[in-house]
């Protein structure tokens, strides 16, 4: 240890970034990156000679010790070595960093660098680390500031993902990383900010052709304002979206609100949304513009909300905002002075060809030699941004020169694309079509094939789709594709995903329906998730549960689009084996209200289904609604159901539906218990019969409510207790959970208070770690009343606000609730302590879902520490 505290503190104890450079050369790019670091809240950790009284090498290595992430800037000089020492300060920063520590390097273009500044440069990237040049101080703060926002954006998206899919708050999906730089928008985005920024301006839009970048700035837009929007930020993706009617629902999707089939999508997007300051990023609306008039209700029933749209077309709304993206910036060959590489990079389509070169080919330099071929590059593409990056990639194997000859030959024969398309529209769609040429023909076949998918894809769905393209080896051709941009990889965990721009499915999708094998292939890409349900349909009971969950909430998109195939195309029977085999999904991730919907098509078809698909559609038409109107409708309706599975032969299916024709008699306006009590023990006798332990835990829990209802408390936990023993031998977080919660209740009417808050504890943190949201709200509720008996009046009061807003940010006010929570408040309102309680309501309400588990599960002594303060 040196003899000074090595624990240097940075305000706030916010992330430190550590700068690395020499200090005279680079004085101004140094203040430029400082500010670029604090715009984005984070502390930079810089070392100036002279700054501290200690040694410079013992302050530096402190530093880097407390740092989070490593910038290293470089000019031409190597820096000083010190008597003593082999290295200069410059490199032993770099070689103390540590091995994990994320590193970004910069480099000044257009200077000499001494040699063992080039030796250290050569040493970096062969550590794999590639790095970016720049020219000037301004141009460097704009990409050190766009790589440290993708870098955090990774990072925070890779903890999500190891326990959801939703990582927003409150559950909303945040905004996607930005994988590249943004480039040469400075002013667009400035312009976008600026009526972000403004309370008056409710709905921007930004419009341009396919791959002019629009995703690209509305994100970077958004980021910037994320202070005004103290409500959220959500980013609804609407390229797999093909029908405008299902806009509402892929907005509510984006927001974690839960269709449960307890009330319309826009009575809970205008409950969700009401009082909230928030940004909604629609993205690739073009294709669904039709849905406008549902746009502008959201905008009129919620007046804290601000809408940024990306489109080709503006959406003609009153008080719409539109700003066009143009091409980027292209190079003007002076005739009178020839070509100049400084010239070419103060051009912003030139900056970004060369640094998307740069990325695929880290040791290219623009020079006199090459310049004037990578302007004309520049210019045949019209500066459209994702033309630039395709021919870009190119650049692996080909110089300049090549490219441009290949370019220019099969830009002409290809005669610029479509004439019936916008003229940037057809220069986008001939690069993307020149791409392809330079691919084998397997690599052709299987990017039509991937434009099925809606959203990403892994491994093992691209080598499904590509079964039957002859000689075709499928990591190779998907490698071909990620290597020419076609295709784009990121990592989740330990599985690669896969994903298309829009505009390049749209192209792979035209591109399909000229193949005669269209339709079965269509087919194909159904029968892939139809074959995912069956194999995780028992996986979804089990121990590996959240993890499927998580990984079936993924890929949301990709399963919508092989029900919606299935039902148009009539093929009931598997449509309805879909639905069944992921229950549990539907369930856990809210989205039974929509199953209910494609089952109902099933039955409104005409066509004459067989019984166990009438049986299926019509349990999920019945079940998930067994409190509405249960005397004319719900109960026959599940009692036919479970007479078509038992026909069958299907257990558990039939246990299923006995155990929904339970408490849709218990809901009754005349309940009939005994009959609900014979059809619970049925289901019991069934699931025990067919081995599902699953269906056994669920039927336990459900006969303990009985007993509940029939006020013998002892039975009913002694029914909890089982459910909990088998849910648990099972290794299903969500049967525990259930379980927990309803013995929990038990425990309150039996007075046992500190038992029951054991109890609710335990299942509120199953159901948080599952991103349930509906477990959370019970779990919330249940500790409401534990602290409501115990006089912690505060407690409870914030409590049950964080619990109403839950369900009302997820849609979930109106479900029929388990809980006994309310006779404690009424206690509490009734009484002296009613004004703080509706104080600690209001706090309450204000808290993040995460915020308000952690402030739940605070133990005793915090509590009695909390309830001083």
């Amino acid at each position: 240890m040196s003899p000074f505290d090595r624990a240097i503190r940075t305000p706030d104890q916010r992330l430190r970034v550590f700068v690395s450079s020499t200090l005279r050369e680079l004085a101004p790019e140094r203040r430029a990156v400082r500010a670029a670091i604090e715009q984005l809240n984070l502390a930079p950790v810089m070392f100036e000679l002279g700054a501290r009284p200690h040694p410079p090498q013992d302050l530096y290595r402190a530093y880097l010790e407390q740092s989070d992430i490593f910038v290293g800037l470089y000019s031409a000089s190597y820096g000083w070595v010190a008597p003593g020492d082999e290295v200069s300060g410059l490199e032993d920063e770099y070689r103390l960093a540590a091995h994990e520590m994320p590193k970004l390097v910069y480099v000044k273009e257009g200077v000499e660098r001494e040699p063992r500044l080039q030796e250290l440069l050569a040493r970096i990237k062969v550590d794999g680390i590639s790095y970016v040049y720049f020219t000037d101080a301004d141009q460097l703060a704009e990409l050190v500031r766009t790589d440290l926002a993708t870098l955090l954006a990774e990072r925070f998206a890779r903890g999500a993902n190891e326990v959801a899919s939703r990582d927003g708050l409150d559950g909303t999906v945040e905004l996607p990383a930005a994988l590249t730089a943004l480039i040469g928008r400075e002013s667009e985005v400035e312009l976008v900010v600026g009526l972000l920024a403004d309370d008056a301006v409710r709905l921007v839009t930004i419009t341009g052709p396919g791959g002019i970048g629009k995703s690209r700035l509305s994100i970077d837009a958004a980021n910037r304002v994320r202070d005004s929007f103290p409500g959220g930020i959500a980013f609804v993706d609407l390229a797999p979206v093909t029908n405008p009617d299902r806009v509402p629902a892929a907005i509510a999707d984006a927001l974690g609100i839960r269709d449960i089939g307890d009330g319309t999508l826009d009575e809970k997007l205008r409950m969700a949304l009401r009082d909230r300051r928030m940004l909604l990023l629609l993205d690739n609306v073009e294709q669904v513009v039709e849905a406008a008039p549902a746009i502008r209700s959201l905008l009129t029933d919620a007046p804290g909300l601000t809408v940024l749209a990306t489109s080709r077309i503006l959406l003609r709304l009153t008080g719409e905002h539109g700003v066009e993206l143009g091409p980027l910036a292209l190079p003007d060959p002076d005739p009178d002075h020839g070509v100049s590489v400084s010239r070419a990079l103060s051009t912003s389509s030139v900056i970004l060809f060369v640094d998307r070169v740069r990325a695929v080919k880290p040791d290219f330099e623009l020079t006199d030699q090459n310049v004037e071929d990578v302007e004309r590059i520049c210019i045949a593409l019209d500066g459209v941004p994702l033309a630039l990056e395709l021919a870009a990639a190119r650049a692996r194997v080909l110089t300049p020169a090549e490219l441009l000859e290949r370019l220019d030959h099969r830009l002409l024969v290809l005669g610029g694309g479509a004439r019936d398309l916008p003229a940037r529209q057809r220069s986008i769609r001939s690069t993307i079509e020149w791409s392809t040429q330079l691919l084998g023909a397997p690599a052709r076949q299987l990017l039509a094939r991937l434009g099925l998918f809606a959203g990403g894809f892994t491994l093992d769905a691209a080598e499904w789709i590509a079964d039957g393209i002859p000689e075709a080896n499928t990591l190779d051709s998907l490698s071909e594709l990620v290597d020419g941009s076609l295709v784009r990889q990121q990592d989740r965990g330990d599985r690669a995903v896969f994903s298309l721009l829009a505009a390049v499915r749209q192209y792979a999708l035209d591109e399909l329906e000229h193949q005669p094998d269209a339709a079965q292939l269509r087919d194909r890409h159904a029968q892939y998730f139809v074959r995912l349900g069956e194999q995780v349909e028992f996986e979804l009971e089990g121990a590996t549960q959240l993890e499927w969950i998580g990984r079936l909430a993924e890929e949301g998109d990709n399963l919508r689009a092989a029900v919606r195939h299935l039902l148009d195309t009539g093929q009931w029977a598997t449509a309805a084996h879909f639905a069944w085999t992921l229950y549990v999904y539907w369930w856990v991730d809210g989205h039974l209200g929509e199953v209910r919907e494609w089952m109902q098509e099933v039955l409104d078809s005409g066509a004459e289904l067989d019984d166990l698909t009438r049986a299926t559609a019509m349990y999920f038409t019945r079940a998930i609604a067994f409190w509405q109107d249960p005397d004319e409708w719900l109960v026959p309706g599940l009692g036919e159901s479970a007479e078509l599975f038992r026909r069958e032969g299907e257990r558990s299916g039939e246990a299923l539906a006995l155990i929904s024709l339970a408490l849709a008699l218990l809901g009754a306006r005349q309940p009939d218990t005994p009959r609900a009590d014979e059809a619970l023990d049925t289901s019991l006798a069934l699931f025990r019969d067919a081995g599902d332990t699953w269906g056994e835990a669920m039927a336990l829990v459900t006969l303990g409510r009985v007993a509940l209802l029939t006020r013998d408390v002892r039975a009913a936990l002694a029914r909890f207790d089982e459910s909990l023993a088998v849910a648990k031998r099972q290794g299903d977080d969500l049967g525990e959970a259930i379980a927990l919660h309803h013995r929990g209740w038990a425990e309150v009417l039996l007075g046992e208070f500190a038992i029951a808050r054991d109890c609710f504890e335990q299942s509120l943190t199953l159901s948080a770690r599952m991103r349930h949201d509906e477990g959370v709200a019970y779990g919330l509720e249940g500790l409401t009343a534990v602290e409501a008996g115990a006089g912690e009046v505060t407690r409870a009061g914030t409590l049950l606000g964080a619990s109403s807003m839950l369900r009302e940010r997820t849609g979930l006010y109106n479900a029929p609730s388990f809980s006994f929570h309310e006779q404690f408040v009424d206690d509490i309102l009734a009484g002296p302590g009613a004004e703080a309680f509706e104080s600690a309501l209001a706090r309450g309400r204000q808290l993040r879902v995460d915020d308000a588990v952690a402030f739940a599960l605070q133990r005793d002594e915090v509590r009695a520490e909390a309830s001083v303060t």
